[in-house]
């Protein structure tokens, strides 16, 4: 049995990792300022986990969660493309101060292990696919910008301080207790969701944009691999955490057509700024240093949330 800190362990991925370690018989502790989690997610689990809400800024905060931890599942921030081009200060402070504190704090805990949930938006827009994690990075948002920054902070607190860290990027996640209702949220977490209601979803662009979207399963599966990996395969290294295939939107809405049974058509509104058209993971080194396969395929996966959603209506 370890202990480990969950951070924005009331949001989608985080409370899926409380879950999961729960499930195993692990001791968690986790810490989220309520700003986008949802405390309902924790409903089944409140009383078998330490919760404090406090936010990633109060670094006397962040010490006490850290105190006595061996891995922190670092999964806080503002994840939002949209909201970073609208305030890029606050999406700085949430997501490189804070990372920066929690950093801090885990280091003068002498934590075993930082796994961090970060991004392919540090790819960019960049034609070649799929994308691979010796590509130069080209982010394009301010959301993107400051989670790549927080990669080079992971990897500087191992170069400089001996705390081992592993940076995720996260390929686009669905799944159950994903909030649809958030302006900010996944595509598919509304799509489902209005087409439940017989209610037409909202394309940005024609649909022809594709995306690796990975069953929220996998990700978790990851974020395990991580912290059970020998230091010498994961320390102060970036892995794709993804399916390596890719679906468009149009081919998504028309298989969510089938699940939902839905049978009108999608709005569609002009492409929104900063986002990227086309996004694909080579997860082979992610394979390699963490055996990492995806447990649950696209389809299966979309089955499985959409049968969540309905049962949660």
């Amino acid at each position: 049995m370890a202990r480990y800190l969950i951070t924005g362990i009331a949001g989608f991925i985080g409370s899926s990792l409380a879950h999961a370690l729960l499930d195993r018989g692990d001791e968690v502790c986790g810490v989220d300022n309520l700003s986008t989690g949802r405390i309902q997610n924790l409903s089944a689990i409140r009383d078998h986990i330490d919760f404090r809400q406090a936010d990633l800024l109060d670094l006397d905060a962040m010490h006490d969660a850290c105190a006595g931890m061996e891995f922190v599942l670092h999964q806080a921030a503002i994840p939002s493309v949209p909201k970073s081009v609208l305030d890029p200060l606050g999406s700085n402070r949430a997501n490189v101060d804070g990372t920066l504190n929690l950093l801090v704090a885990a280091r003068d805990a002498k934590v075993k292990r930082v796994v961090y949930a970060a991004s392919s938006s540090a790819y960019g827009d960049t034609p070649t696919l799929p994308k691979h994690e010796d590509m130069c990075p080209n982010p394009i948002s301010p959301y993107a910008v400051a989670k790549l920054a927080s990669e080079h902070y992971m990897i500087s607190f191992y170069r400089c301080y001996g705390l081992e860290s592993v940076c995720l990027r996260y390929f686009n996640i669905f799944g159950p207790r994903q909030d649809p209702t958030s302006p900010y949220s996944g595509v598919l977490a509304k799509f489902i969701t209005l087409m439940l209601r017989g209610e037409q979803p909202t394309m940005f662009g024609d649909g022809s944009q594709s995306r690796d979207f990975n069953y929220i399963d996998n990700a978790v599966s990851a974020n395990l691999l991580a912290c059970a990996a020998p230091a010498e395969e994961c320390a102060g290294r970036v892995f794709n955490v993804a399916t390596g295939q890719r679906v468009t939107l149009n081919q998504t809405f028309q298989a969510l057509k089938k699940l939902t049974g839905y049978s009108g058509e999608a709005k569609h509104d002009p492409e929104r700024a900063s986002d990227i058209k086309h996004s694909l993971a080579d997860i082979s080194k992610a394979a390699k240093h963490l055996q990492y396969r995806p447990l649950v395929d696209f389809e299966s996966g979309l089955a499985k949330t959409v049968q969540w959603y309905r049962d949660s209506q």
